[in-house]
């Protein structure tokens, strides 16, 4: 059912966008996998929209994402507060250092989380429980529509290289468009002040030069059409010029 899975695949999106946010990625940096936990699964030609809207490498549909999350609870103070009111310390002692993901398996498998305070029995329904999806580190987790998305926020060395390229890319791009040129114009790029970039450049010049149209890529050199753009944290200059 197309209508069916586009939806899914929409809450996907907007989970996994949710996740690059909190972990402070911005959309040009590709991350290499992402996981995610439904009680659907989609074939490649849905999970390629989602990797492709995400700019992530892999999507996999997961059971289990425990090694990637966890979460944490508080008391829900409404309704445990009249219930349990004298325990309230104990109870939110216990909560913050209760193994999140057992605690969460209870709960499903159940429906409450029992525990002792001072002798006495607790019971906690969902409603008596404030719970948010925690961080792992290494991992940006987002919880809705009863799907959980985990995405891998450790780069390697190559995706960080691929990021950079593609800002540059953009930067480039963004130059042909400020200097007016025609869609179909060929250009030559100049890169000076910034070693790494200009390296990185090097390697990727043949990617470079297809997307923006250009004839050469000429590293240490400027050109009267050149500005300085901060790259991912690297400042350089960058030229176009058509030929």
């Amino acid at each position: 059912d197309l209508e069916k899975h586009m939806e899914e695949v929409l809450n996907v999106v907007v989970l996994g966008r949710a996740c690059r946010n909190s972990a402070n990625i911005k959309n040009r940096q590709p991350i290499g996998k992402m996981y995610v936990k439904a009680d659907f699964s989609l074939d490649s030609f849905y999970t390629d929209i989602i990797a492709e809207e995400l700019n992530v490498k892999e999507v996999e549909f997961a059971e289990d994402v425990k090694k990637c999350t966890t979460y944490s609870f508080k008391p829900q103070l409404k309704t445990v507060g009249p219930k349990y009111g004298k325990f309230l310390g104990g109870i939110r002692e216990y909560l913050a250092n209760v193994d999140g993901n057992a605690a969460m398996d209870e709960l499903d498998a159940t429906g409450s989380v029992k525990f002792e305070v001072q002798g006495s029995q607790i019971e906690l329904t969902r409603d008596d429980l404030l719970i948010e999806s925690a961080q792992v580190d290494g991992f940006a987790s987002e919880s809705d529509f009863g799907i959980t998305v985990v995405l891998e926020t450790t780069l390697s060395d190559e995706l960080i290289e691929e990021g950079f390229v593609r800002e540059i890319i953009s930067k480039i791009q963004t130059m042909r468009k400020d200097s007016g040129f025609e869609v179909m114009d060929r250009i030559k790029v100049y890169v000076s002040g910034n070693d790494k970039v200009a390296s990185i450049m090097d390697k990727n010049a043949e990617l470079i030069k297809d997307e923006v149209l250009a004839d050469d890529v000429i590293t240490g050199a400027d050109c009267d059409n050149s500005k300085e753009w901060n790259i991912n944290g690297e400042k350089a200059n960058l030229g176009v010029e058509k030929v």
